[in-house]
């Protein structure tokens, strides 16, 4: 049985690893350590997922537990650091999306994992929800032929859009920005469904909605003046888990979980839009706003053969129905329906099914759902490039930001 370590105690790391791995996983793989910080989160994780041992060092986590792979959730902006040093270490590398944040931390990985023989998962749990996959097999299948055409437009509303201004991601130094973290799940999803890669992006995006767009604003919600008349108030001590994961936990580390969405310090956009060229020429439409009345996606497909049309819904009218609808149209202008039963679980199903691919292994694997450093690049690498677009007003080119390094395959 393989031993696990997790370094970044954040909500993420214990619904997603920590717990599932106490409980739904027990047996097949043992978590073994946590590395944190800050001591209250560490703590908090440690306590509801079978009281594993807790450690504020890394390479101390590393010597005294031994474990085969380390699982790596905390914020973007250090995935790089400790998934090198894990590798380095022996390990294996488990990586919460996006696996970094820029090219050149790209580059360093792929460097390591070479030059270690360790191997790095991306875990893109949009490959698993049963929707996504009915999409991936009727492309594959040759359903509507080649595809020529993609758009993807994808909604957050102010309940989860406005969390990314509130919390860590609201600065690109901690983030990228929504086009990384964020986006790099839209984007896996596209390379995905298409099985082929970025080859130039073209993007604009613009902080129209939060930010400094407003008078009135405070540092934090807890010690704003303006919390009743502000619809994007956050109490976070009105819940018991927040109020101990996050607020108790200020003082530890400085990290406040109930920022102001229009503070000053924010630098990343809510409002973007790009184009991509892949290398069999299809082409990409894309676009994010993070301040929809609903929230959802809505994709379209054109191919040699016909169109397909897919969307789902996440809140709104709509979002509470059973099943997800694909439209399927061929070139004597018939119309097919397929009903896909929407599944239970975080993310659609999908990350319950992406836990027992990688921490089982008993799950056949025929359409390539298991993410590698290669796949977890093409993703971010778009995101990445979108934002030196967004800075140049130019085309970008993704080999471009490669070149320094020889790439490898998965």
């Amino acid at each position: 049985m393989k031993k696990y370590a997790i370094v970044g105690a954040g909500g993420r790391a214990l619904g997603m690893f920590a717990k599932p791995l106490a409980t739904e996983l027990k047996g097949a793989a043992e978590l073994v350590g946590v590395c944190d910080i800050n001591p209250i989160r560490a703590n908090i994780l440690s306590e509801q997922s079978g009281n594993i041992p807790v450690f504020s060092d890394f390479d101390t986590m590393i010597r005294e537990v031994k474990p085969d792979a380390v699982i790596v959730t905390t914020p973007d902006n250090l995935h790089d650091h400790y998934i090198i040093r894990a590798l380095e270490a022996g390990c294996d590398a488990i990586s919460e999306k996006p696996m970094t944040t820029d090219a050149e931390k790209t580059r360093a990985i792929f460097e390591a994992e070479k030059r270690t023989g360790r191997k790095v998962i991306v875990t893109f749990n949009c490959r698993f929800m049963p929707y996504v996959v009915r999409i991936k097999e009727l492309i594959k299948e040759g359903t509507i032929g080649d595809i020529l055409h993609v758009s993807l437009n994808w909604s957050l509303d102010t309940s989860h859009g406005a969390d990314y201004f509130r919390r860590w991601h609201r600065q690109m130094k901690n983030s990228g920005g929504l086009l990384i973290h964020k986006s790099t799940h839209h984007f896996d999803m596209v390379n995905w469904w298409l099985d082929d890669e970025p080859e130039t992006v073209y993007a604009n995006g613009s902080r129209l909605f939060y930010g400094a767009t407003r008078e009135q604003r405070g540092r934090t919600c807890s010690t704003c003046d303006h919390t009743k008349s502000c619809d994007f108030y956050y109490d976070v001590t009105a819940n018991s888990f927040t109020n101990s994961f996050y607020k108790e936990a200020e003082k530890h580390d400085g990290y406040f979980r109930d920022q102001c969405v229009f503070g000053e310090d924010i630098d990343i956009y809510d409002t973007m839009s790009l184009n991509v060229k892949y290398k069999k020429n299809t082409l990409l439409t894309y676009s994010l706003n993070a301040y929809s009345p609903y929230e959802g996606w809505k994709a379209t497909f054109v191919g040699t053969k016909g169109r397909i049309e897919a969307e789902d819904s996440h809140s709104g009218p709509g979002h509470d129905e059973p099943n997800n609808t694909i439209r399927i149209y061929n070139r004597r202008n018939e119309l097919m329906t397929l009903q896909s039963r929407k599944a239970g679980g975080a993310h659609g199903g999908g990350d319950a099914r992406l836990r027992r691919m990688i921490f089982v292994g008993d799950v056949a694997d025929p359409l390539g759902q298991m993410a590698g450093s290669r796949a977890g690049a093409m993703s971010l690498l778009i995101g990445a490039a979108a934002n030196l677009s967004i800075a140049s007003g130019e085309r970008i080119v993704i080999e471009d930001l490669l070149k320094e390094t020889e790439t490898v395959r998965g």
